[in-house]
């Protein structure tokens, strides 16, 4: 490998500093290892007194890689001219627009790394260049409010610095659309201790990257938030970063995975194409469209928390589509094969037969679903498995419920605040809701279900429990009304008997008080399926409203 290259660029009316580095002569050269010579590796530092300098041995080991590596200056940082309290997000993203022009490998793919200030800006750089962003690395990142966007940064007690101090005003971050669209390879690079980025932004930009992405959540449990010095100082944390960002490039990240699902095909079948299955929100599904046209789905464990329980939940789902095969009435996946630890595969993963019919979420023909959606769960209810699953595992706890003040919230609570009431148990989905249910119109007959998915739950319990999940989406979907008559309409049609009065309301309330007091994250898949209407504002009132109703019609009169 070369010695880093110095350069100056003429852009927004700066001129900005910078470094290229890469294999061959100049930075410039054939394959290197991995065959990424192609790609550009770019490397964005964050505000205040960030810099290209604190880089480098970062920029070094891109450039070892194979890549041909760069890092700049903004305006009014390092060696580069200009103020930085004139600069602002919408020049940082127009400054390094043009670096990249200049000085980027033709159109070959880029490898976009930020640091802080940068998560924002790498952001704004997936939206411009599309497709060609192969891969992201973000160490410790900041989102911003799109108000802020125009904003000159001032002097640190200016517009800009109100809108960001703003409480919650990242949450709007267009920045957050871009990731979780993006569907790449990324790696979120996360210090134990973070001094400066709120812990609830990184879990926003996690739980975005893993909608698409092939994503890594990276913990560095000793370092701070200044990582760009962390791997300064740590050169194996460095290499393993930049290995980590830069695996199965050219292929978004997949190459373990797509090699494993190519040994799980019927002899000489192939994948002709790709494409997302929308409405999950555990894992990502994908639509697998082989040669002949036949379809499989593909469900990978990205999010952290479902890939530490990958072994477990995928192995539980493998072997009750064993068991739901030899059911009637119950219309499941297929198996096709499972790496539950990853194995072979880059994520845990799972690949099964597509199922007819798309979720609905809708209101057009809801009460005929409604019917159908309670007859399908006692049926379930009925399934006599040859081995007991697991016993059910609670949500929530009265410790764990972070209940707006009041007293109807209290007494809410203090229902779960007790042992269980006695059951007799059942085979349960644990996950069953409308977004686990895919409906069909044959012949424009009106719906018909064609497929129960999500399987990894399953458990052995009361029934309630699969009715109070049902009822909670319902209510947070149609109305507190629907989720209030669901247990009617099962019992309608021959459902498991269920529990009276006040032990009836702790399944109700040990289910619905673990969606408090955050309803919306449950609805994203949701608003993704059309549901725009379904705001935190909404959400929660109708949350609040179906508590009360759960509480007048089943607590003990006093």
């Amino acid at each position: 490998m070369s010695e880093l290259i110095p350069f100056t660029h003429e852009a927004d009316g700066e001129r900005l500093s910078g470094l290229y580095g890469g294999p061959g002569p100049g930075g410039y050269g054939g394959p290197g290892p991995g065959g990424t010579a192609a790609a550009t590796a770019v490397l964005l530092h964050g505000a205040g007194s960030g810099g290209k300098e604190r880089l480098v041995p970062l920029l070094e080991e891109f450039a070892a890689h194979g890549c041909h590596a760069l890092a700049f200056d903004f305006s009014g940082h390092g060696e580069s001219t200009g103020l930085l309290s004139e600069l602002s997000l919408r020049r940082r993203l127009g400054q390094a627009v043009s670096v990249i022009d200049a000085h980027a490998r033709g159109d070959g793919p880029l490898v976009l790394v930020g640091f802080s200030m940068s998560g924002q800006t790498v952001a704004d750089l997936v939206r411009h260049y599309g497709d060609r962003v192969a891969a992201l690395g973000l160490c410790a990142p900041a989102v911003y409010t799109g108000e802020a966007w125009d904003v000159p940064f001032g002097a640190g007690d200016g517009r800009f610095s109100r809108l960001i101090r703003r409480p919650g005003s990242w949450r709007d971050s267009p920045a957050l659309d871009v990731l979780r669209a993006y569907e790449g390879r990324a790696v979120l690079a996360v210090p134990g201790t973070d001094e400066v980025i709120p812990p609830a932004v990184t879990e926003a930009v996690s739980e975005a990257l893993a909608r698409r992405a092939q994503f890594t959540h990276w913990e560095l449990p000793d370092a701070g938030h200044r990582l760009g010095l962390w791997f300064g100082d740590h050169p194996e944390d460095r290499r393993a970063f930049a290995t980590a960002v830069l695996t199965g490039l050219g292929e978004q990240g997949w190459t373990a995975t797509r090699a494993w699902v190519a040994k799980q095909l019927p002899q000489g079948r192939t994948v002709h194409k790709e494409s997302f299955l929308t409405g999950g929100w555990s894992a990502q599904m994908r639509r697998l469209t082989l040669d002949d046209g036949s379809e499989l789905a593909l469900r990978t464990f990205v999010k952290p928390f479902f890939r530490r329980h990958a072994p477990g939940l995928l192995a539980r789902e493998a072997g009750i589509l064993g068991l739901l095969a030899d059911q009637d009435g119950i219309p499941a996946a297929r198996l096709i094969g499972v790496d539950a630890t990853a194995e072979h595969c880059d994520h845990p993963s799972l690949l099964m037969s597509v199922l007819p019919g798309r979720v609905r979420v809708d209101e057009e023909d809801l009460a005929p679903r409604l019917q159908l959606l309670a007859a399908q769960l006692a049926r379930i209810h009925r399934v006599v498995p040859r081995e007991r699953p697991r016993v059910y595992q609670a949500w929530t706890s009265p410790e764990r419920v972070n209940a707006p003040g009041g007293a109807m919230w209290q007494r809410a609570v203090d229902v779960i605040r007790r042992d269980p009431p006695p059951y007799a148990g059942c085979f349960l989905h644990r996950d069953y809701h409308p977004g686990n249910v895919l409906f069909t119109d044959p012949a424009g007959d009106g719906p018909r279900i064609g497929g129960v998915v999500d399987w990894v739950e399953t458990s052995w319990g009361p029934a309630d429990l699969d009715v109070a999940h049902c009822s909670t989406a319902l209510a947070l979907l149609h109305g507190p009304e629907h989720g209030l008559a669901f247990r009617d309409h099962y019992e309608a049609h021959g459902g498991h008997p269920l529990a009276d009065g006040p032990d009836h309301l702790y399944w109700r309330l040990l289910d619905t008080l673990a969606y408090v007091p955050d309803a919306a994250k449950l609805a994203g898949p949701w608003r993704e399926l059309g549901r725009t209407d379904l705001t935190p504002e909404v959400l929660g009132g109708r949350l609040e409203a179906y508590v009360a109703g759960l509480l007048e019609r089943y607590a003990a009169r006093r």
